[in-house]
């Protein structure tokens, strides 16, 4: 019988490995253009040795989108509610949470050249803001001038948009958390002072998420 011993990764390739996607998880937030020596070196190898595990730049900042937007999607899995504004705001709110300390690489994931390689680990999120907009539209919660997929990339963009802002101009996490929330309901509908009476009347809006 063969042994699986031989077939098992060595424990420090494994360390590696995850050191450079470590590495290049904070260097590429910083900088988008970090080349892959430097993210080499932030790891604490070679360029050489980081052929070992990834042919390219490419293939380390692919690896790197792909597993980001899954582990994602996974968090946001579970969050649902009745009321569909109270669900897209709540979304826009874990989603804060979820890449706070990833701004540009979330950014990166959907906007950037490897967006295809993210689709379809964040399709079920999608699907989900996509229902709660058409939920929201019949029962008048929500505007029905703009057609439901169509708003539904505009709340998508209206978050992205506050990464990007956060990335740009520094604010501090519960600014963040408040303006994410803030222009989903502005995109659905909502008024600057309809917004923020909503935030304030829905206490789970506020309640910090822990990670897992």
């Amino acid at each position: 019988m063969p042994s699986t011993t031989a077939r098992m990764p060595r424990r420090d390739a494994a360390d590696n490995r995850l050191a450079l996607l470590d590495a290049a998880r904070v260097m590429l937030n910083d900088d988008p253009e970090s080349s892959l020596e430097a993210i080499a070196t932030r790891a604490g190898l070679s360029r050489r040795s980081v052929y070992g595990h990834f042919a390219n730049r490419d293939e380390l900042l692919r690896e790197l989108v792909t597993t980001g937007s899954a582990r994602i999607a996974g968090a946001l899995e579970g969050v649902t509610h009745p009321d569909p504004v109270l669900r897209l705001a709540l979304i826009a709110s874990r989603l804060w949470q979820e890449v706070e300390d990833i701004r540009m690489m979330a950014v990166l994931a959907v906007r950037g050249p490897l967006k295809m390689h993210t689709a379809s680990a964040l399709r079920p999120l999608r699907m989900s803001v996509l229902g709660a907009i058409v939920e929201g539209q019949a029962s008048g919660r929500i505007r029905t001038d703009i057609a439901a997929p169509r708003l539904a990339h505009l709340v998508e963009d209206s978050a992205l948009a506050v990464l990007e802002e956060s990335s740009e101009h520094p604010m501090t996490a519960s600014e963040g958390h408040t303006l994410a929330i803030l222009v989903v309901l502005g995109a659905i509908g909502f008024g600057w002072r309809e917004a923020n009476e909503f935030m304030a009347s829905h206490a789970e809006l506020n309640q910090k998420v822990t990670r897992s």
